[in-house]
């Protein structure tokens, strides 16, 4: 068995087979080409423990995670874990990946493939409200689903948006990087807007006109009392898509505008199903989109799959025996 830190992962693959491993991802699910046992999810107090387990034909995976939304004050990243990857054929060990190195990765990958698919070709700024771990990577790999030069951030810790922006200075050097003066400030100059915050109520101002024809990706909101978004978007928005229909009974910002009438059920479609039935994505492009992602087990194995097997390839991780 091998131990994957995130420097290993990183080295392991690149974003693009990423983001096409967790596309693919999206079309087992449709095919339901997997066997997912409902994830335990146990809140105590403030913070949450999440076991995520998945099948898929050559493995089997579970992930470990805890979110401490308090943690930051301590200088701790909100979210901690770790993945444990097996052979499907022996139940063996093959891997322990670090957890929130992986489910950095693949969640800012989730959020690419919606870049992908619900944007024009030409699309070239995006806005980042939330400067902490999701906000690197949603920033860093986005820039795989689209060749962006611009890309503002805000955060109500400016110390953090000014680290955030020195971090990605060394990753994507050629991108323009530039602190939003506020949130209506970043919606005016980007066409593309993920949030990555645990804010309970909206971090959106609720004025349709600066909403309006823009790609919107949440990634924050993993509960039914969290909320990144306003009313003014769900009354712009034609299809609310989703990663998976889990995501309906935990995120506020799927609980609320349904239970409020602001959106309809019908409206709400999986991107995967989007993708499987070859929806004409052009007409989509143009419109105002929302993709909410809560993530799921299937994406945690999928990933871990191919930055196992690329890890081997390439001699990466450390040889541990139990």
């Amino acid at each position: 068995m091998i131990y994957l830190t995130e420097e290993d992962i990183l080295k392991a693959v690149s974003f693009d087979d990423l983001l096409d491993a967790i596309e693919a991802s999206m079309y087992m699910y449709e095919k339901k080409e997997f066997h997912m046992p409902q994830r335990l999810h146990i809140d105590h107090e403030d913070n949450t423990f999440l076991l995520m387990p998945c099948f898929i034909k050559d493995y089997f995976g579970t992930k470990l995670v805890s979110l401490f939304p308090q943690n930051p004050q301590k200088n701790i990243p909100v979210l901690n874990g770790i993945m444990v990857l097996n052979d499907a054929q022996t139940g063996l060990p093959v891997a322990l990946l670090d957890g929130p190195a992986l489910t950095a990765l693949r969640t800012a990958a989730v959020g690419s493939v919606s870049i992908r698919h619900l944007t024009p070709e030409n699309t070239q700024s995006l806005g980042i409200i939330g400067a902490g771990v999701q906000g690197f990577y949603q920033a860093w790999i986005a820039c795989s689903a689209r060749s962006l030069k611009d890309i503002f951030v805000f955060d109500v810790n400016r110390e953090k948006t000014t680290a955030l922006i020195e971090k990605l200075s060394k990753v994507i050097p050629d991108v323009k990087l530039r602190q939003a003066d506020c949130v209506e400030d970043l919606l005016e100059k980007s066409q593309v807007v993920i949030t990555a915050t645990t804010s309970f109520e909206p971090v959106l101002p609720n004025n349709k006109e600066l909403l309006t024809g823009k790609h919107f990706v949440g990634i924050g909101s993993y509960k039914p009392s969290v909320r990144e978004f306003p009313e003014a978007l769900f009354n712009l928005l034609k299809t609310v898509f989703i990663d998976t229909q889990h995501a309906l009974e935990e995120s506020g910002d799927l609980i609320v505008p349904l239970r409020n009438n602001w959106i309809k059920q019908e409206q709400v479609m999986t991107l995967g199903r989007f993708l499987i039935e070859n929806k004409p994505q052009d007409n989509v492009k143009n419109e105002t989109t929302f993709f909410k992602s809560v993530g799921m087990a299937l994406f945690d194995v999928c990933a871990s799959k191919l930055i196992y097997e690329k890890a081997i390839q390439k001699g990466l991780g450390q040889n541990i025996t139990l």
